[in-house]
């Protein structure tokens, strides 16, 4: 059976629960399936790349954020992350006057960066995305080309509560678990060649 789009997936599980009576449920698996996957994949194909400009204090963060990884002011200065103890004692000891940025935080929604910007900065956004979700009108997404196992048994994880299949439950959450480790296993192969990231003086 192939699974390669959103209308295969959901005939897919039907298949699994061998149930014809779910067409209206499956869609509701699957969105809760795509939310506990942004939780557990750590994957570089979710990673993307933001270049704004940077002339205030607070930014909107983009809407399918999950984790920040890196933030550049001018393609060269890193801003840091600071927690609202150290952002605090900054501000009390600079008189919060504006500056290029040094710092960030999170807050309320929104990215905060200290001290606030005093020009124009570039600022360079790297940050890990949720992914797309599938629907209608969203037949595929990279997860599920590259790894179809993760979206079929969090799909069936899923379904076990509702269909009260506790028997089935530990089986969904073991196959979903190991598909979800070899995917972050191979995306940590590819991205540091399956060790360790040592950084090193030139």
């Amino acid at each position: 059976m192939a699974l390669t789009t959103y209308t295969e997936l959901q005939a897919a599980v039907a298949d699994f629960l061998n149930r014809d009576d779910l067409t209206n449920t499956i869609p509701t698996f699957i969105k809760l399936a795509e939310s506990q996957i942004s939780r557990d994949l750590l994957h570089w194909k979710q990673q993307k790349r933001v270049v704004t400009t940077l002339n205030e204090r607070y930014e909107n963060l983009p809407n399918d954020m999950i984790k920040i990884h890196n933030v550049v002011l001018d393609d060269q200065d890193q801003v840091k992350p600071a927690s609202d103890s150290e952002i605090g004692r900054y501000k009390a000891n600079s008189e919060n006057v504006a500056a290029q940025p040094v710092y960030y935080t999170l807050n309320s929604g929104q990215i905060e960066f200290i001290p606030a910007p005093d020009q124009d900065y570039e600022l360079t956004l790297l940050y890990s995305a949720r992914i797309t979700s599938l629907s209608d009108s969203v037949e595929d997404n990279w997860l599920l080309l590259d790894y179809p196992d993760i979206y079929l048994y969090g799909t069936l994880l899923q379904s076990a509560p509702y269909l009260q299949e506790d028997a089935r439950l530990q089986v969904w959450a073991q196959l979903y678990s190991a598909a979800i480790a070899n995917a972050n296993a191979q995306s940590e192969n590819v991205q540091f060649g399956g060790s360790s990231l040592v950084m090193r003086n030139v």
